[in-house]
């Protein structure tokens, strides 16, 4: 148990009801579990505004209650009502004194952008790790403690779970933490409550704008750029055009990398590698750090990310040889991972599910001298049609060889989809095939295989299930492919 005011130390607010003098039996934002003793905090929601459970909690006997609105309690209640401007906001340094502030015992570093955050976050935890640190990580994949994974929901989680994720860390005896932080995190509050060591930009491009997001491209930059008012040191690439935007109104010491001659930490004489088919990318380091390193994953992307990392991992004083180990060790699942099903052609798995990261994900590929680009993928029923016509164009463009396929159809039937993906693959000279069955799509793939192709199953990622008619079931790529490569009494 905590007391009441020490709960709300760090927070401004008026007491409308009862008093301070509470002793908190937990701490509840959900109306499902209110308990008696318990501090109340209602948080407006999609399809739920928890201020309409405030007279709910006053009846369960609540210590307290926290709204940032008018509520009606029951005349007879004992139940202290605290009034703020924002609740999420309340939640979250409520959180953090309800778990004795574990973020201030951890090295905090969050990751901001539109791409490249999963990828930097599993290097970051790669290279420091290499270094003997321990480390944990919250992103859009997972959450780790220890040995522990989680299966993540949101990229960033509600204030009171990633507090109680830092706790855990600390009690497992980690001593850092590297986070994806999402814009509506930001724009939610979820990382209020503490101030991260290092706060990081990758890019900007129009993304997640739409109901129950951002209004515009200017509230999601805007949102962004709240992590640089919540850092004490700020790292940006400065190649991106929207970089000082991002950085303008930034309250922490700033410094940049890129592969421009502007950036701190630069990358320079980018090299393409195909060692058996595993495609990577060497290059330099320079400014801030002088050596030569190379990432095990294709693109100039790839080089963004390994150079994002190295800008974080510097402050840790980590040496150039764990630096380039740690690079050429580095996996992250769904990610532009490579998967061995032959000697003669690279097959890969990444969750390229939109227009924009198909675009970048082949047109990446296509710098390597390959045979055919084969892309592999489907679209998600109950989604914009648009994205179907648009991933369906993109893949005629650039692919050589199009496998059309199903992805989650959740409430839609997979061959509408692939009928959307076709009017948009009609508007290219692409060549396509469709096989609504993922399975023998990747089979047809892997059995047409041509020396020097590279296949791409865009799209599932991470992903270890399809989600049909309302029902998530188990599959994941990877095992498809074992189980492909079983029947065909092929072994690596």
């Amino acid at each position: 148990m905590k007391a009441l005011k020490e709960l709300l130390s760090e927070l401004t607010f008026t007491c409308e009801r009862g008093n301070l003098e509470k002793e908190i039996t937990a701490v509840v934002y959900d109306s499902r579990k209110i308990v008696e003793g318990c501090l109340f905090v209602c948080i407006k929601g999609a399809n739920f505004d928890g201020h309409q459970a405030a007279a709910e909690a006053a009846e369960k006997k609540a210590a307290a209650i926290i709204v940032s609105q008018e509520v009606e309690l029951p005349k007879q209640s004992e139940t202290t009502l605290i009034r703020v401007e924002d609740t999420r906001y309340a939640l979250a340094f409520v959180s953090a004194a309800w778990f004795d502030h574990p973020a201030k015992k951890l090295t905090t570093i969050g990751i901001t952008g539109t791409k490249g955050k999963t990828t930097t976050t599993y290097l970051v935890k790669s290279i420091l790790e290499n270094a003997g640190r321990k480390v944990g990580l919250v992103g859009t994949i997972e959450i780790i403690i220890g040995d522990t994974h989680i299966h993540a929901v949101n990229t960033t989680p509600e204030s009171y779970l990633l507090q109680e994720y830092f706790a855990k860390m600390v009690e497992s005896g980690c001593d850092t933490v590297v986070m994806e932080v999402s814009s509506q995190a930001l724009m939610l509050h979820r990382t209020q409550g503490f101030v991260f060591d290092f706060g990081i930009f990758t890019n900007l491009e129009p993304d997640h704008i739409g109901p129950n997001e951002h209004g515009s491209f200017e509230e999601y930059a805007h949102c962004k750029s709240l992590l640089f008012q919540q850092c004490r040191v700020g790292i940006a690439n400065c190649d991106d055009v929207h970089w000082q935007l991002i950085t303008k109104e930034h309250t922490c010491s700033l410094e940049t990398y890129g592969m421009s001659k502007k950036a701190d930490l630069r990358a320079q004489n980018l090299q393409f590698t195909n060692r058996q088919g595993h495609l990577g990318i060497a290059f330099d380091v320079t400014g801030l750090m002088n050596f030569h390193a190379e990432i095990a994953m294709p693109g100039r992307f790839s080089v963004y990310n390994a150079l994002t990392a190295i800008a974080i991992c510097r402050h840790f004083k980590v040496s150039e040889a764990d630096i380039c180990k740690a690079l050429l060790a580095a996996k992250v699942k769904g990610r532009i991972e490579m998967v061995k099903v032959s000697n003669a052609f690279t097959l890969m798995i990444d969750y390229a599910h939109n227009a924009m990261a198909l675009k970048s994900l082949l047109t990446t590929l296509k710098e390597y001298e390959h045979g055919r680009l084969v892309c592999v993928f489907g679209c998600g029923g109950n989604r914009s049609r648009e994205r179907r016509f648009e991933m369906g164009e993109v893949s005629g463009n650039l692919a050589d060889f199009t496998i059309i396929t199903s992805d989650n159809p959740r409430f839609e039937e997979p061959e509408a989809i692939i009928e959307d993906i076709i009017t948009g693959m009609k508007k290219t000279d692409g060549v396509y095939i469709s096989i609504p069955d993922r399975k023998e799509a990747i089979a047809y793939a892997i059995d047409h295989g041509q020396p020097g192709d590279i296949i791409v199953l865009a799209g599932k990622g991470h992903e270890d299930y399809q989600e049909i008619k309302g029902v998530k079931y188990p599959m994941d790529e990877r095992d498809l492919i074992a189980d492909i490569l079983k029947e065909r009494g092929i072994s690596f």
